[in-house]
């Protein structure tokens, strides 16, 4: 038994004989004797994606389709095979010809979308951020033949979106236009703003998909987009899309009325 006792002694001396000789966590000893820094720790990095620009599934690799000319320029940066997407009229100078064939680019024609539309008056309003967005989207929207009720805000001082959400919707709501669309930096203050009048359904909308889902589905009447998330020639799509998109099925039509039910349960 004393033997025991001894044995086990000598086991714990060399225990903390082991335990002394390993450096402290925020001090490890080199082999040259000097000390590193405390090891820092690998946290995974926080990565935000904007997944309503993600180029996964895109049918083509570049879209030019805004353009009526390409020029060598345009298509600098392209690998070969390529897909290009570009509009039915457009035009190529003889360097991007050359280049086409040089590096094989499959070219995408846009097929032109009809314009018919049973909306014939738009209420259009923007803040700040919006403002040279609006400018452009009425020179497109009057090339539609439709009339414009513009609410402002008319430069690019700071404002405050919500006057211009409330007086775009008012007038939806009001029926003195049959549709309104809203720009601001994202598109969402605005989209809330307009949907606390009443018979206002307002949809941030930032693809043709989205705005074609919003008008099909759920019977949007106003459109919200946001500067700062797409650039004016998808916007220009987008808006089309909302345009000339209707809300016709019954399926559709029988849940919309349960949104407008709702409504009126709070407007009492």
């Amino acid at each position: 038994m004393a033997q025991d006792k001894e044995t086990r002694e000598r086991v714990r001396e060399l225990v903390k004989q082991v335990l002394a000789s390993v450096p402290a966590e925020n001090e490890v000893e080199t082999q040259i004797g000097e000390k590193s820094p405390p090891a820092q720790e690998n946290f995974p990095q926080r990565v935000v994606v904007n997944s309503l620009k993600e180029e996964i599934g895109k049918a083509f690799d570049r879209d030019e389709s805004a353009k009526t000319l390409i020029t060598e320029d345009d298509l600098r940066g392209l690998d070969f095979g390529a897909k290009l997407r570009v509009a039915e009229n457009v035009r190529f100078t003889p360097l991007a010809d050359d280049f086409i064939q040089e590096k094989n680019i499959v070219l995408i024609k846009k097929s032109a979308r009809s314009s018919s539309t049973k909306v014939k008056t738009v209420a259009v309003g923007c803040d700040h951020g919006g403002f040279e967005y609006k400018q452009q989207l009425k020179d497109f929207l009057g090339n539609l033949d439709l009339q414009i009720r513009d609410f402002g805000t008319n430069s690019k001082d700071a404002v405050d979106y919500p006057d211009f959400a409330q007086a775009v919707a008012r007038a939806v709501s009001e029926k003195s236009a049959d549709v309104g669309i809203v720009i601001d930096g994202a598109g969402i203050g605005s989209a809330m703003t307009a949907n606390k009048l009443p018979n206002v359904r307002a949809a941030a909308c930032y693809t043709v998909a989205l705005a074609k889902n919003s008008r099909e589905h759920n019977g949007a009447n106003v459109l919200s987009l946001g500067s700062g998330q797409n650039t004016f020639a998808e916007i220009k799509e987008i808006v089309e899309a909302f345009l000339t998109s209707e809300l016709t099925e019954e399926r559709h039509r029988k849940r919309v009325a349960k949104i407008e039910a709702i409504e009126k349960q709070y407007l009492k």
